[in-house]
């Protein structure tokens, strides 16, 4: 019998139909096992009904909520597809990932409709056939209502032979050449992860999880799979707001999660927090950039213990975790290897670097992915031997404890967001005025890192207000660089590489 990650939702519901599901924050639906499986076969059917075929790409442009884990749950189920898209970016981007994937239909939220009218205006371009609107009141001309459509559609359980090796999902993260690349899941892969994760931490069926993160990142889509496999509620969170988190926590006696160190510094900042009730909380994972040690000491301080974790889009998730034991006494560091994983550092030769000495992190486990989409030489590159090569730099102690010390491929993490300079170093270079560019991460206090330009003019009348008015509306409100500096020549070494460390101890005071 094949896997199929839609019947994990199917068979919790025949388990714990009553049990509470999910609970939308914001809205206040509130839906059982049994409630949301009936409403992800309507989904199912509804997507069958639209041609929607056997491998077909679905992409969602939705918040978190209901209709995206439905969505999920019914690609998966009829053996689609599922191409989650980060409504923070702008039409060009998702032009480029709906037509690299070749999405057959789209589902997208109300309020993302000026920018789903945007791709439509692209045509045969992006060459999507279907468009599904989440709203509540009537749709846009050019879609279908997703809540007349889901009413109308059978509660059956659809039967499509599907799962294992077949693609569940692909999940974009940008690459060093600027141009996302899309990471292909099976339903193998994700089955895959969740045993890793459930053998690996202190999850039961009894929490109350915390889902905060946008459902568009592995770090939220793993977690609530996870959540479902395991008969666990979650509390979802549209959007993130720290003294609202706080609220929550106290309301629904919130007992895990998983948040970004962002998310982190902004809750403990409350200065209200201690009005809370947070009692409940048993433990809350940080991922997707390192936390500062000082922030882990202030939330052990108020009993809250918050555990490092290392993952990446490539592994589905899990990498490695710090345990709870463990958490204080090896504070900084991201943990050890997952369950089911193995981890090693290697050299430039591939060789396994001695405890303490740094190189690059290389991951090994069934969770890994099958590979990038159309970028067969990418995949050859990142998988060698079995060994998913992360590009991460880190030192491993001689208890296996692995330290994360920087990022071979220069990304820039800001608020949980990963940001490629490459990409923004392009759009800066469409500008007549910019002769050369180089992007760096600087730190800063509000979210970790943010992207800084460095710039070399071909007008003397370019200004820093220039180069940022530039940016405005060609990238992510999270990808634009948050200042920018003139210099004489970018530094480069004799292959004509841009030496980025020079820049960044030149250019090292916090934004």
């Amino acid at each position: 019998m094949k896997t199929n990650i839609g019947e994990v939702l199917s068979r919790r519901a025949f388990h714990n139909p009553d049990k509470e599901a999910c609970v939308n924050s914001q809205s206040g639906l509130r839906l059982t096992f049994s409630q949301l499986n009936e409403r992800s076969n309507r989904c199912a059917n509804m997507l069958l009904a639209n041609g929607v075929k056997k491998g077909d790409k679905v992409a969602l442009l939705l918040m978190n909520g209901a209709e995206f884990i439905e969505s999920y749950f019914a690609t998966a189920k009829i053996g689609a597809v599922v191409v989650p898209l980060n409504w923070r970016l702008v039409a060009d981007e998702l032009t480029f990932i709906l037509r690299d994937c070749g999405a057959q239909t789209v589902i997208f939220g109300g309020q993302f409709r000026d920018l789903a009218t945007q791709l439509v205006e692209k045509g045969d371009e992006i060459g999507v056939q279907s468009w599904i609107e989440v709203c509540d009141d009537s749709s846009a001309a050019f879609a279908k209502n997703y809540a007349k459509e889901q009413v109308l559609s059978s509660s059956e359980e659809p039967s499509v032979d599907s799962g294992d090796d077949d693609l569940l999902f692909i999940m974009y993260t940008s690459g060093t050449t600027g141009l996302p690349k899309g990471v292909l899941h099976s339903h193998r892969t994700a089955m895959a992860a969740m045993l890793t994760i459930s053998a690996t931490v202190d999850a039961r069926q009894d929490d109350i999880y915390l889902l905060a993160l946008p459902l568009f990142h592995v770090g939220a889509l793993t977690p609530m799979c996870l959540n479902i496999y395991l008969g666990t509620t979650a509390i979802i969170m549209p959007e993130f707001n720290p003294v609202r988190a706080w609220e929550i926590i106290e309301q629904e006696k919130i007992s895990t999660g998983l948040l970004v160190p962002a998310m982190l510094n902004f809750m403990i900042q409350v200065p209200q927090r201690g009005d809370y009730d947070h009692s409940t909380v048993r433990w809350v994972h940080s991922g997707a950039s390192p936390l500062p040690v000082s922030c882990i000491r202030q939330y052990a301080d108020i009993g809250i213990e918050v555990h490092q974790i290392y993952g990446l889009t490539e592994t589905g998730g899990p990498t490695c975790v710090i345990s709870a034991e463990h958490a204080l006494e090896k504070a900084g560091s991201t943990g050890r290897a997952f369950f089911h994983t193995d981890v090693k550092i290697v050299d430039s030769e591939g060789l396994e670097c001695p405890s303490g000495e740094a190189g690059e992190v290389c991951v090994r486990g069934n969770h890994i992915m099958v590979g990038y989409l159309n970028r067969p030489e990418a995949t050859a590159e990142a998988l060698v031997d079995g060994w998913l090569q992360t590009g991460d730099v880190a030192t491993m102690d001689e208890q296996g404890f692995v330290y994360i010390q920087d990022r071979i491929k220069d990304m820039i993490i800001s608020g949980g967001e990963n940001v490629y300079p490459a990409e923004i170093e392009n759009v800066i270079l469409s500008h007549p005025g910019v002769a050369d560019v180089a992007v760096i991460g600087r730190e800063s206090e509000r979210w970790g890192e943010s992207p800084f330009a460095v710039v070399v003019r071909s007008s003397e009348t370019l200004t820093e207000a220039d180069v940022l008015a530039h940016c405005d509306g060609k990238l992510a409100r999270f990808k634009l660089p948050k200042g920018a500096a003139f210099v004489e020549v970018i530094p480069r070494n004799p292959s004509g590489k841009i030496l980025k460390r020079v820049l960044r101890e030149e250019f090292s005071a916090p934004l």
